[in-house]
């Protein structure tokens, strides 16, 4: 099946006289019939496995699902045959959930007013990463629209959501998806989500999707019934991998490239960021994700405008964010861990696990100018050499953050900084992420301080499911011995404690975090030596023996200066030339709940930095 860039051409769509086409892929079957409330259509057979049906007897918001007749090679022919009933893999709208049956939704009738929205460039993005279940106490779309003019006084530009693709049950992190072109019932549906993207877009915001293409989820999961949607050549930390390079994996590629189009033209999403992209396994000619960027610069060419891929990369690998025509994959950007993990580090983060091969402050000064810590020297993590130099590529293609969902969540007990760090350490980690040459991530609560714990929680069905998540949690963290016990995923506790608690922002200290947010921001926007990502006007000087770190960022004639103190004692610096600035910015200050009572300094050239400090100057020129 010929994929066209201008509609949807899998599942039930409907055309441009109002009829419903459906197309499904089931090669294991011999006969496919469409079934509603009141009528059975069968559907035609054609080519590799295709089934297809133009009909007039179906409806916007109709309930219908497949009935399929097992073809003679996958049927025991001694016993009776039995008629498989499934919901459309390619759904739009389950609105009883994974296993219920599908809806008919007409993608276009929705009224967009955000024609004139163009997006705006990758290097502008200041990101803010939320869960839909959640960021509210509804926990769902319509509620974060009631939110869109706090973040934008916050200074976001664009907001991720953590996956919507319908799972089961209906509270879940979201990486559990079963129907990747659903959109989850319990935030609401596909028609709040367009409304949602409409109404960002209406207020300068981009969107970004967080999809998963490495896994299906447990539960609900019936594309084996169907065809050999995944391969046994490879595993996954969670199960089979899709079958993108294995026999028959045409359909199946296909079906990934149109749920990417999907998004993009019918759902006006702005970015999509790929979860774990070093789980896809694909030894083809051409790499899935550089087939998905190719369609999407043909998309892109015909509706005007810009559209970005971000991955989620644990390879530091290059080739990934490089050019197609240069021998790489074309993706536009992707998450720098190792940012993370060498800034806990010099925040006093333990040195355990993955942690373990990160030394702190130099390490975090390497990151500032190579972006990658590791770029072809010796892992003891991996225990081998591991990691590329990724110098041919823009600060715009890296995104940094001090947290998470998965640096937060992925603890045992989910605590975020603010628990495990001082107000004052918790107020350097952000102003490093936000000085940096790279595109900023935070995530949702970060900026008032949210003591709330983010952990990780489900609603499946299955009880033999739920023993299993449960066990494979405990087993998880059996070596870690907090005095507490692993929270239950599938309790209601576990997700209601995790909601953020938005009374926070008009008490104090988070009233004044969130204030040193916006200040932050609103530096970053205004000093081009800040937002211009230009990695070749970048120095980072660690200063190991002190965990203090100067960095430095220019433009044309514009210089920033940025000292940073992680250390727990005041230290002094030596700066010959630190008369040539004046300073713009201190963390120390009264303002932000510091013991300093202004930003003077020293007129000599030392500077004396306090304890878990940042202090930023301004060239004087300027």
């Amino acid at each position: 099946m010929e994929i066209n860039i201008q509609r949807r051409k899998i599942g039930l769509n409907f055309n441009e006289t109002g009829a419903a086409e459906i197309y499904l892929w089931a090669p294991y079957s011999g006969s496919v019939s469409l079934i509603t409330d009141n009528l059975k259509l069968q559907l035609n057979k054609e080519d590799y496995g295709y089934w297809f049906l133009e009909t007039n007897q179906i409806n916007d918001q109709d309930a219908y699902w497949f009935e399929m007749m097992p073809s003679a090679q996958k049927t025991d022919q001694t016993s009776e045959t039995k008629y498989l009933e499934r919901a459309d893999p390619a759904s739009l709208w389950q609105k009883d959930g994974v296993n219920g049956s599908s809806i008919a939704y007409n993608l276009n009738k929705f009224e967009w007013a955000d024609q004139d929205w163009q997006g705006i460039s990758l290097e502008e993005f200041i990101i803010y990463e939320l869960h839909t279940g959640t960021f509210t106490e509804n926990g769902d779309f319509k509620s974060i629209e009631n939110k869109i003019l706090y973040l934008k006084e916050l200074g976001i530009t664009a907001i991720e959501l953590m996956p919507i693709a319908q799972f089961s049950g209906d509270r879940n992190w979201g990486y559990d998806g079963v129907f990747p072109f659903a959109v989850q019932n319990s935030y609401g549906g596909p028609e709040a989500l367009k409304h949602l993207i409409n109404s960002c877009h209406q207020n300068g915001l981009a969107v970004i999707l967080d999809v998963v293409y490495n896994h299906m989820g447990p539960e609900g999961n019936y594309f084996n019934d169907l065809g050999p949607y995944f391969t046994d050549k490879y595993q996954t930390p969670w199960g089979q991998a899709i079958n993108f390079d294995d026999a028959n994996c045409d359909p199946v590629r296909n079906y990934f490239i149109e749920n990417v189009l999907m998004w993009f033209r019918d759902f006006h999403v702005d970015a999509l960021r790929l979860d774990a992209v070093h789980a896809i396994k694909d030894f083809s000619c051409t790499h899935i994700l550089q087939e998905i960027k190719q369609y999407v610069d043909q998309l892109s060419v015909h509706t005007g405008k810009k559209y970005e891929l971000i991955v989620e990369l644990d390879l530091n690998d290059p080739k990934y964010i490089s050019p197609a025509g240069g021998g790489g994959y074309g993706m536009d950007a992707q998450w720098a861990d190792e940012f993370h993990h060498a800034l806990r580090v010099s925040s006093g983060q333990e040195p355990n696990g993955y942690y373990a091969e990160f030394n702190g402050i130099e390490h975090l000064a390497k990151s500032y100018e190579d972006a990658y810590v590791y770029d072809g020297q010796y892992s003891p993590h991996r225990q081998k050499k591991f990691g590329a130099k990724a110098s041919g590529n823009a600060g715009k293609q890296f995104i940094v953050f001090s947290q998470n969902h998965d640096q937060v969540g992925n603890r045992m007990l989910g605590e975020r900084t603010s628990e495990l760090l001082s107000f004052e350490m918790t107020k350097l980690l952000a102003a490093a992420v936000l000085c940096s040459p790279f595109l900023p991530l935070i995530f949702m609560g970060e900026e008032y301080g949210e003591t709330n714990r983010f952990q990780f929680f489900t609603s499946h069905s299955d009880q033999e499911l739920i023993e299993a998540v449960r066990k494979g949690r405990k087993s998880e963290f059996a070596a870690f011995h907090h005095g507490e016990e692993t929270p239950d995923p599938q309790s209601d506790a576990t997700f209601l404690t995790s909601k953020l608690s938005w009374e926070k922002i008009d008490q104090q200290p988070y009233g004044r975090l969130l204030n040193y947010y916006k200040v932050l921001i609103k530096l970053r926007k205004t000093y081009k030596a800040l937002s211009v990502l230009d990695r070749k006007h970048v120095k980072a000087n660690a200063l190991a023996n002190q965990n203090c770190l100067i960095l430095e960022r220019w433009h044309e004639d514009e210089k920033i200066l940025c000292l940073m103190n992680f250390s727990g004692q005041e230290q002094t610096l030596n700066l010959e030339d630190i008369n040539q600035y004046k300073i713009i910015f201190n963390s120390a200050s009264s303002m932000w709940g510091g013991i300093n009572v202004d930003n003077q300094t020293s007129t000599s050239n030392k500077i004396t930095l306090l304890p878990e400090s940042i202090q930023i100057f301004l060239s004087k020129n300027v």
